[in-house]
Order: structure tokens, then C-alpha cells, then sequence
């Protein structure tokens, strides 16, 4: 019985895992507010920091027209790939994964507001 009980409720857990895996786009629109003072995601437009409209599944530092630090070239350097994963990485502390960069965002902690954004970022590669 305690086998079934255990079973069970590891199998509720699964459904949960894979819905936050996926973030909210809406929940991530509020959470990319934190963002807008340097970036747009709604139009390719640069700011402070590049256009993150599209940024997913976008090779790094090839936004046109944008003047990347020498840091983030280097980071981009052998075809590297803004893919989930990266994202998940590099957004809860940029200044650790991309040393030298001149982002002066620290990062987002909680790993809901990452997933969130992540969806939010996809959502607008489809504009």
C-alpha cells in the first residue's frame, strides 16, 4: 500500500515539473518589465542593450546594428545559440556565465520568473 501511495504521488509531481518547465508568457510579460528599460521584445529595436525580439534560437551578440561588448563576442564565438537551456543558465546570473560583460542586470533569482520570461521571449519570435 505504501508503494502505491508513493507511486501515485510522484506521478502527480511529473505533470506539475513539465507545466513550469514550460512558463507562462503572460506571467513572464510582467516579469520582462524588469528588462524594458534597456530592451524591447516587441519590435527590433535596440536600446541600451539589444532587441530581444526573436532572441530565442538566435546565435549570440548578432543582433544588426548593436554594439556588443567584447565579452559577449567572445561568448558568441563558435556559433553559440540563445537556446532554453542558455537562457536558463545566463539569466539567473549574466556577469558569472559571460564574464566581462557590461550588462548591469544581476539576474533573476526565482526559477519560475526564468522559465516565464523564456516563454515570454519565445512568444515573441512568433511576431
Amino acid at each position: 500500500m505504501k508503494l502505491r501511495c508513493l507511486i501515485l504521488a510522484a506521478s502527480l509531481t511529473i505533470p506539475a515539473g513539465a507545466a513550469f518547465a514550460e512558463g507562462d508568457a503572460v506571467a513572464g510579460a510582467k516579469v520582462f518589465k524588469q528588462c524594458q528599460a534597456c530592451h524591447t521584445a516587441t519590435e527590433a529595436k535596440n536600446k541600451v542593450g539589444p532587441s530581444l525580439m526573436g532572441v530565442v534560437g538566435r546565435p549570440v551578440a548578432t543582433v544588426e546594428g548593436f554594439k556588443y561588448s567584447k565579452a559577449m563576442k567572445e561568448f558568441g564565438e563558435h556559433g553559440k545559440v540563445w537556446t532554453e537551456e542558455l537562457l536558463t543558465e545566463y539569466l539567473p546570473k549574466p556577469k558569472d556565465l559571460v564574464k566581462g560583460t557590461i550588462m548591469a542586470f544581476a539576474g533573476l533569482k526565482k526559477p519560475e520568473d526564468i522559465a516565464n520570461v523564456i516563454a515570454y521571449l519565445k512568444s515573441t519570435s512568433a511576431q
